[in-house]
């Protein structure tokens, strides 16, 4: 990864402002999120209107709870259905923090299991670590193609809050015609998962919104390719 670079406000190039529906099912920092958006110049919404996030360039969903309320939350706002039928269109959608997580197919506290959405098959368990919660910044180690973390020096850090993630990235792809999953690894205790970039599909277990520049840079690379 290469030195980071500024991220430019092209917010008065309306033109080619891509329009990002930021999703409000009462479990994320929504507020957060949409101004960092909006520094990368796009066209950023705060709603839970199924059209407008059905429509949108892009989906972000944010998350900051329990794994089993950020699903029941999610699914009353028909986010589960959004989700899944924008990602069978191609329709790009990004997932933060507990967003990240849903995506996985289980989620494991105080040994309550809930299913997530299942994009990816994965256990979302308590960290291993000393100290839990992991809070504070960190680095990460993504793979030299990565298209999320395009521009970022290898040392740049980002800002984690959680007590929870996957260690396991189980998701095999058999098909040469299918290009495999980038995942990103961090590391609290153990290994686990920090990012992917799976398609039409992108997530993050850290906070963009609240990691300064790094994580500025790292929305505008996702909104480039919106």
């Amino acid at each position: 990864m290469s030195t980071p670079s500024t991220p430019q406000n092209t917010s008065s190039t309306s033109k080619t402002s891509k329009k990002v529906v930021v999703f409000d099912y009462g479990f994320g920092n929504v507020r957060s999120a949409e101004r960092a958006l909006a520094r990368t110049g796009a066209d950023v919404e705060i709603t839970r209107d199924f059209d407008r996030a059905m429509n949108a360039d892009g989906l972000l969903v944010p998350g900051v709870g329990a794994f089993a309320a950020c699903m029941q939350g999610l699914k009353e706002a028909r986010g589960d259905w959004i989700i899944d039928r924008r990602l069978a269109g191609g329709r790009p959608v990004m997932g933060i923090c507990v967003g990240m997580q849903i995506l996985f197919g289980l989620g494991i506290e105080h040994g309550v299991e809930t299913e997530g959405l299942a994009e990816w098959p994965g256990r979302v368990e308590q960290l291993q670590a000393d100290v839990v919660p992991h809070m504070g910044w960190n680095t990460v180690e993504a793979p030299a193609d990565s298209e999320l973390f395009a521009g970022l020096d290898a040392d740049a850090r980002f800002y984690f809050v959680h007590s929870y993630a996957v260690h396991d990235w189980q998701l095999q792809t058999h098909n040469p015609a299918m290009s495999a999953p980038k995942v990103t690894w961090s590391t609290h205790g153990k290994p686990f998962v920090a990012a992917v970039e799976n398609g039409s599909l992108w997530a993050t277990q850290f906070h963009p919104e609240k990691s300064g520049d790094a994580g500025a840079q790292l929305l505008t690379n996702w909104i480039g390719t919106l």
